[in-house]
């Protein structure tokens, strides 16, 4: 990331994490840690913006709004209009609190819902990408 680039939907004018509406600007995928860590680990260098609630114990995937329709992914939960996310400034990457586990960079805002679903998928259905 070079200068004071953000992506449009990014709030420019506060060190805080903001609750940002899903939907217009982006779909969040909702996933517990653990699950989520071992889908990082599958999609590599294909991922986009992940956000980590360091609270709850969840990652955010920011992918392209209407990508992700009709999945059926327990225990993911697809963040569409009228649901809402904690974005962190694009300066904070370590907790506590909400931080970007891999930031939006130009030209990298969004995961490819496609490549998220087919790692998902393997991390819930392969016992060595998901111990019990």
């Amino acid at each position: 990331m070079t200068g004071s680039w953000a992506p449009r939907w990014m709030p420019r004018d506060s060190p805080e994490a903001k609750l940002l509406a899903a939907g217009y600007w982006w779909d969040a995928v909702r996933v517990p840690l653990d699950l989520g860590l071992h889908a990082l680990r599958h999609l590599g260098d294909e991922t986009g913006a992940v956000i980590t609630d360091g609270y709850g114990r969840i990652l955010y995937w920011l992918i392209r709004p209407g990508s992700a329709a009709g999945w059926s992914l327990a225990p993911v939960s697809v963040l569409t209009s009228g649901s809402h996310v904690v974005v962190p400034p694009l300066h904070r990457t370590t907790g506590p609190g909400p931080h970007w586990h891999v930031a939006p960079s130009r030209g990298c805002e969004w995961t490819s819902a496609a490549r998220l679903h087919s790692a998902l998928s393997t991390c819930l259905t392969t016992d060595a990408c998901c111990p019990s």
